[in-house]
């Protein structure tokens, strides 16, 4: 499929538009100096955020559906003080990133990122972070490619663990309806701990997901299925699997209790006081248990040396 040069958008002023936007934000909320690259690969160049000392192990940040590096934000700071981060855009959706060629299934996704991860100066295996749907990707990558992935931290990630409930799916129907009139509606009970901690964030993220559904062209999204109990026994990297206490999209409890019966070797943690807004609701906790789970092996690694 031949593509137009400013694909995913609808047109080259919708480009610019939510490229102005994107770049409004960063002044905005970036906390950190960062070198910006689009990186080549197969399907277009990739946008990433490139935070950190140079050197240091290579952490790739991996987004939610519908938002971008950005989401970032809260956390950047705190995970770029001893990791070299790279907080993507993801291919052929909102975004800086350039796409040429689709992602049309879950294993073109796969291979964007490998040949991302590829074109990056890492000289060892990776960590990877992924949030919600990122975190989708993130694991169903480490399933495929355990020999390149150090550590793997996963941020409620969407399905993988478990289906979605009823009312989710119910929720998700009312909003296709309702479309921009009920992103603040549907978001609200999404993100309720933010929500009550910050109104106004509630308010731009409809926002930006407004933007995003009159800029960017309709598709289809490759959704990641719910891992199988072979697939999370014999998941090789080690793990971190986190989720807010107030999780909609599935029971965070539900989902540590079938971790620690099919995969004992994952660390599964419930973070109190949120929910699929754990990053932003609890940004300090997360950051700290993310970093701890980080370096746990590097102290055991140089108390051998």
């Amino acid at each position: 499929m031949n593509t137009a040069e400013y694909y995913p958008y609808r047109s080259a002023a919708a480009r610019e538009l939510c490229f102005r936007y994107l770049d409004d934000q960063a002044a905005r909320v970036w906390p950190v100096v960062s070198e910006e690259r689009m990186v080549p690969t197969t399907f277009g160049e990739t946008f990433v955020r490139v935070s950190g000392p140079p050197g240091a192990p290579w952490l790739i940040l991996l987004h939610g559906a519908g938002a971008t590096s950005l989401m970032w934000a809260p956390n950047i700071e705190a995970l770029s003080r001893e990791f070299r981060t790279a907080a993507v855009d993801q291919i052929g959706e909102f975004g800086k990133s350039v796409c040429t060629r689709p992602a049309r299934s879950l294993e073109d996704l796969i291979a964007w990122l490998d040949g991302l991860i590829g074109q990056l100066e890492a000289r060892e295996r990776v960590s990877m972070a992924g949030m919600s749907y990122g975190g989708a990707l993130a694991a169903q990558y480490a399933v495929r490619f355990p020999d390149r992935v150090e550590k793997l931290v996963l941020l409620a990630p969407g399905a993988t663990v478990l289906r979605p409930p009823a009312e989710f799916w119910a929720r998700i129907l009312v909003l296709a309806i309702a479309r921009q009139r009920g992103l603040r509606a549907f978001f609200r009970w999404v993100f309720a701990d933010m929500a009550a901690k910050d109104p106004a964030r509630i308010d731009e993220i409809a926002e930006q997901l407004a933007l995003s559904a009159r800029s960017v062209e309709r598709h289809r999204v490759p959704m990641p299925p719910v891992m199988s109990d072979g697939e999370w026994g014999s998941l090789r990297p080690v793990t971190l699997f986190l989720a807010g206490e107030h999780e909609v999209i599935y029971s965070a409890e539900k989902a540590v209790r079938r971790l620690k019966r099919v995969a004992p070797q994952v660390t599964a943690r419930i973070i109190p006081g949120a929910g699929h807004d754990l990053t932003f609701a609890q940004p300090e906790m997360v950051n700290e248990q993310i970093l701890e789970f980080l370096k746990s092996g590097q102290r055991k690694r140089a108390a051998k040396l």
